[in-house]
């Protein structure tokens, strides 16, 4: 009898799971369908129309589904807000993520329109094109997406409705109260959402938050990362004479603003990389408990420096995740003159360095430019925000512009937060292994005024694979992240712990 209950049960969960896997390689099949045609439209946040455009899109699909969705304007372009009918006895979960997407430039891609999704496989170290005609019912979860906003973000919101399907074909009474606000100026630094937030703080009022933009661990594995480095700018310009110089004759004479911009730059940095300007890395002190927690991520130092070309990291932190607790210096850019076949035999009038400053919870990005700004004082440089005059450049020796960025705060979860614990929980379930836990990660989601306003934990939880050339040419999209992403939004979005 034993036996055969045994069997009884072995049978029925063979089954459960074979009906399980056929549900979702159904639901990946519509959400390739799906992203296809989302993809299909153009959405640079730089063009207002495009941004349109999604919003009628989206506005249609989660209508669809249930949803009462409201267009909120702001300051800038709108947000797109979608909610499912409220229960105030239910905790409620906020999912942020966008649908504006990086521009594009269609020559670098190995596509002919990046806006029209193309499939492909492996082949070789290349990529060889396959026909949609192709997945049937037997779908390759290694063949890949390509195009604009396949994984940042559009993927990730097609996942979220094909989960929704999910559970609505379950008929299941979901335990808590779900909002979603998806930004439209997300890879424009998101100028607008703070006063949005403030603006409509009621409206998105929620238990939690939960982030699904970027990619998981380099490993593959299930990732919940914690926080994220937040960003400010600065672009500084030197000058030398007021038009350039042939630069045999005034070679040894004006003042080269290159000369004098590689000077300033090589002061802010020693030889391993460590910023030398005085307290910039202020009040971090990383203890043995979290230093455990950062090397419990698996990364692989050799594998890192390998795909990196590099012999040596720089000396920020012992190791990867270590580096990223402490805010950056980074020149992004660096012009003066002419270069390549272009070059001449001048003196330039100008050079300028732009400058990205990465910050995490215990910087603040105003007192780090501000720091910045004393050291080049200091160097006994005349700090300028604006062009200088005739006059001005006569009376100063050195003389310099800055510009300031606008700053994008950090954010940083406690990593003992039982919201976390439960997603922890929920992930590890779902999946047979402890999910990648990361403290803080290097890139800069604009998250801060969600926490700021709203007081509440937030959570980034990636859904696209590691190597998806965001914001590059040839972005996808690999097919098993649908599938993991869609069982993913549907275990936590029928968690009933999260509901405790």
């Amino acid at each position: 009898m034993k036996k055969f209950l045994f069997l009884l049960i072995t049978l029925w969960a063979f089954q459960n799971h074979a009906q399980d896997s056929t549900l979702i390689k159904s639901k990946v099949a519509n959400a390739i369908a799906e992203l296809r045609d989302f993809v299909l439209l153009p959405n640079d946040a730089n063009n207002p129309e495009d941004i349109d455009t999604n919003l009628y899109w989206l506005r249609k699909k989660f209508t669809e589904r249930g949803f009462n969705s409201s267009i909120l304007e702001t300051e800038g372009l709108p947000l797109f807000f979608a909610a499912m009918p409220i229960d105030d006895n239910k905790p409620t979960i906020l999912f942020y993520m966008h649908f504006d997407g990086q521009s594009v430039d269609p020559v670098k891609w190995d596509q002919q329109d990046p806006y029209k999704v193309e499939l492909k496989s492996k082949d070789g170290d290349g990529w060889k094109t396959e026909s949609f005609d192709d997945l049937n019912d037997d779908i390759n979860y290694e063949w890949r997406l390509f195009g604009r906003s396949t994984s940042d973000d559009k993927g990730p919101i097609i996942m979220f409705l094909n989960a929704i399907d999910i559970l609505q074909k379950e008929q299941k009474e979901l335990p808590f109260n779900i909002k979603i606000i998806l930004d439209s100026e997300e890879e424009k630094s998101s100028a607008p959402l703070p006063k949005a937030v403030r603006v409509y703080k009621d409206l998105l009022k929620a238990d939690f938050l939960i982030i699904n933009d970027g990619p998981v661990h380099a490993s593959g594995q299930p990732t919940i990362v914690y926080g994220c480095r937040g960003i400010t700018t600065l672009s500084i310009t030197t000058y030398g004479p007021i038009k350039p110089q042939h630069s045999g004759h005034y070679g040894n004479y004006a003042p080269n603003p290159g000369m004098q911009l590689a000077h300033l730059l090589s002061s802010l940095k020693d030889e391993d990389g460590r910023v030398l300007v005085k307290g910039f890395y202020d009040g971090i002190d990383l203890d043995e408990a979290t230093l455990q927690v950062l090397k419990s991520v698996p990364d692989n130092a050799n594998d890192i420096n390998s795909n990196l070309a590099i012999s040596s990291p720089d000396k920020v932190g012992s190791f990867y995740q270590e580096s990223l607790q402490y805010p950056s210096l980074n020149v992004r850019g660096l012009g003066s003159g002419w270069i390549g076949k272009n070059a001449r035999t001048i003196v330039p009038a100008e050079a300028t360095a732009e400058l990205d400053l990465r910050l995490v919870p215990e910087s603040d990005g105003n007192r780090l430019k501000t720091l910045v700004k004393e050291h080049i004082k200091n160097l006994g440089y005349h700090i300028l925000s604006t062009v200088p005059t005739k006059e001005e450049r006569m009376k100063y020796d050195k003389i310099v512009t800055i510009i300031e960025g606008n700053v994008t705060d950090a954010f940083r979860t406690d990593l003992t937060n039982p919201f976390g614990n439960i997603l922890v929980k929920t992930m590890e379930s779902k999946f047979g292994a402890r999910p990648v836990q990361i403290r803080i990660m290097g890139g800069t989601v604009p998250i801060s005024p969600f926490i700021n306003e709203l007081k509440i934990p937030a959570f980034i939880v990636p859904m696209v694979n590691p190597d998806n050339n965001q914001h590059s040419p040839n972005e996808n999209l690999k097919i098993g992240q649908i599938a993991y992403g869609i069982q993913l939004f549907h275990a936590i979005l029928s968690s009933t712990d999260i509901s405790k």
